[in-house]
């Protein structure tokens, strides 16, 4: 619920010019009508202290240009709205499936493809305020990391923590989908999407990846499919005895297979070989995968001139009472 004051007819406004016209009046045409006392000389009254009533004087003015400010803003009809929405969202659900095989240390992406596809996805979670995700990471086997949910604050937590490792070394990129579509198929969501991320070939595991993609059309579930890695060799991080070595190894990512699973699905397929590649290919499914929100406002107005007019005649009050006690002069 939002307050905010609006003015009915501000073109009352135009005679707050009336203001500074009358301190002007004041300034040099009220103070000379004023009586004066001529003296010889000040020097008698230099050394006199001003009086509470000296600094008096000039109140009933200030206070009659502050009164007369208030009846204009009266005039202008001041409203207070209340506003209040109503927000529908045509809910998404994500599954991310994580790739945390080792090839995924390769540094072709940098500092390396874990850490670029990590930093990727917590952006992409950033930006889905009103959808459902989860997380699911696979290796030799898969497992669901994190159940759908609105708590995007532990979904991130989960992505921070993935590392390879975890699980057992391999790409059962067929399970690891198999996975993501048990977590999402049940979802009441609308539209169901699952974003693959893998950088091999599918070589363990039962569940064969083409099936998986057969599977997931069935449930009605958008595969969107990406291939990180680059085109060619790849520096991988090797443990010796001497510490970490790096050796190029071809880059092999089973581009068909992805295509087709992501075809199949009415998803598209991304190649990314750089992080830059990957931080566009999330930001384009963003975009394919936007929600719909409808807001519907409703704005109720009451009249507020009311304490605006009180004031003034309370100001005046006190203007008067100044006036013809304080200050008052002999006639």
């Amino acid at each position: 619920m939002m307050q905010h004051i609006d003015f009915s007819q501000p073109t009352y406004f135009w005679l707050l010019l009336l203001v500074p016209a009358l301190i002007v009046f004041e300034l040099f045409i009220g103070r000379k009508k004023k009586p004066q006392i001529m003296y010889s000389g000040f020097e008698s009254f230099q050394k006199k202290p001003v009086t509470f009533r000296e600094r008096l004087l000039q109140a009933p003015f200030i206070l009659r240009s502050v009164a007369i400010t208030m009846i204009i803003i009266a005039l202008a009809r001041p409203q207070s709205s209340s506003k209040s929405s109503n927000v529908t969202s045509e809910g998404i659900a994500i599954i991310l499936a994580m790739d945390l095989s080792g090839s995924m240390l390769a540094e072709d992406l940098k500092p390396n493809r874990i850490e670029a596809a990590k930093k990727t996805a917590l952006e992409f979670v950033d930006a889905r305020k009103n959808d459902l995700i989860g997380l699911v990471v696979f290796s030799g086997e898969s497992f669901s990391q994190c159940p759908l949910t609105s708590d995007h604050a532990m979904v991130k937590n989960l992505i921070k923590e993935m590392h390879s490792g975890m699980l057992i070394d391999g790409t059962a990129l067929g399970e690891g989908l198999a996975t993501a579509i048990a977590r999402i198929k049940d979802s009441p969501a609308k539209s169901k999407v699952i974003i693959l991320l893998t950088d091999g070939v599918n070589n363990m595991g039962s569940v064969a990846p083409v099936t998986a993609g057969e599977i997931a059309r069935t449930f009605g579930i958008r595969v969107y499919t990406i291939g990180v890695g680059t085109k060619g060799m790849a520096p991988y991080p090797v443990k010796t005895p001497f510490g970490i070595q790096y050796i190029n190894q071809e880059v092999q990512i089973d581009e068909d297979v992805l295509k087709e699973i992501s075809s199949s699905t009415d998803g598209r397929y991304f190649r990314a070989t750089d992080s830059k590649s990957l931080k566009r290919i999330y930001e384009e499914i963003d975009q394919l995968e936007k929600t719909k929100v409808e807001v519907s406002e409703f704005k109720r107005y009451s009249e507020e001139f009311l304490p605006w007019l009180f004031a003034a005649a309370l100001i005046f009050g006190i203007e008067l009472l100044l006036r013809y006690s304080i200050l008052k002069t002999l006639p």
